[in-house]
This record gives structure tokens, C-alpha cells and sequence, in this order.
């Protein structure tokens, strides 16, 4: 049973491109397809999600308030210790993660989780490695392909889509 989903940002909850105005204020697009479903996991199904991202943004974290994430990490390097402290304090083995990424600093984190998946224009390096490539590219619903194939694979996809 997954009890925690891990969210890569730049390429996977986004379209991996970062666009700066002439004031150089940063701005991202986010799905509403993605939202929809880490709102309907967090808040109506009660389950735990994280954001573990390289970047800084303040974007991120507005979103990540915004759909209830539980932990969101930003600026680091080493994902996968980030991941193993989250574990710890949720109690819960690598066996009940499922995370999603699409590029090389994503790699052992989605190596050492249960279930991994990557958008569909993920980095062959990790479409290589991961258990489960998305049929929709990051930034365009590969977050919500993710929820909802848990969900079917866990008997619990009728509960999700009753929730509305």
C-alpha cells in the first residue's frame, strides 16, 4: 500500500521551463490536472505527499500550501536522504513511496522507492530505471497519471473519483 507520494517540480509537476519577466520575477505553470488529483489525495483521501525539489522557489512553496503537501523540500541535492528522513518520521519503509522525476538528480530516489515514475519527455536515463513511464509529459497531467495508477493498482480509484 503507498502511503506517500514524492513529487519532483521542474519537469515533472511543471513543463521544466522557468521563465524570469525584465524585473527577473521567476514564474512556473502548473497543471490544474495535477492539482486536482495531490488535492484529492492529500485533503479527501487523507494520504501524505512530498515535494522534494532542487531549485528554490517561493512558486513552490505556494503551491505546495496550496494542495496541502505535507513536506516540501527545496534547494537539495541529495534527494534520496531527504527521502530517508521523511520515512523515519512517517514510519514507513521505501515499500509504501511511490515517487515521480524526470531528470538525473531524480535517479536514486526513484531507484529506491516501490513504485517510480517519470512524465513521458523524462530523461531516457530515468525512463530506463523507472518501474512506470507516464503517457503524459511533466507539467501536463504525468502527476495525475501517477495518483490515478496507484489508485486503480490499490482498489481505491472508485473512491477518488466518488469524491466529487
Amino acid at each position: 500500500m503507498i502511503k506517500l507520494i514524492v513529487l519532483d517540480v521542474d519537469g515533472t509537476m511543471t513543463d521544466g521551463k522557468i521563465y524570469y519577466d525584465e524585473n527577473g520575477i521567476e514564474s512556473k505553470s502548473f497543471s490544474v490536472k495535477d492539482g486536482m488529483a495531490i488535492a484529492i489525495w492529500t485533503k479527501k483521501l487523507g494520504k501524505k505527499c512530498a515535494i522534494i525539489t532542487g531549485r528554490n522557489s517561493k512558486i513552490v512553496q505556494k503551491r505546495a500550501d496550496e494542495l496541502s503537501v505535507t513536506y516540501c523540500f527545496q534547494g537539495i541535492k541529495e534527494k534520496l536522504s531527504v527521502l530517508e528522513d521523511i520515512c523515519k518520521q512517517e514510519n514507513i519503509t521505501f515499500d509504501e513511496v511511490a515517487s515521480i522525476g524526470d531528470d538525473l538528480n531524480d535517479l536514486s530516489m526513484l531507484k529506491a522507492t516501490k513504485l517510480s515514475y517519470a512524465p513521458n519527455d523524462a530523461s531516457p536515463h530515468v525512463k530506463d530505471i523507472v518501474t512506470n513511464i507516464c503517457d503524459k509529459d511533466g507539467g501536463d497531467g504525468a502527476v495525475r497519471y501517477m495518483i490515478e495508477d496507484i489508485l486503480k493498482n490499490q482498489d481505491e480509484l472508485q473512491e477518488y473519483l466518488s469524491i466529487w
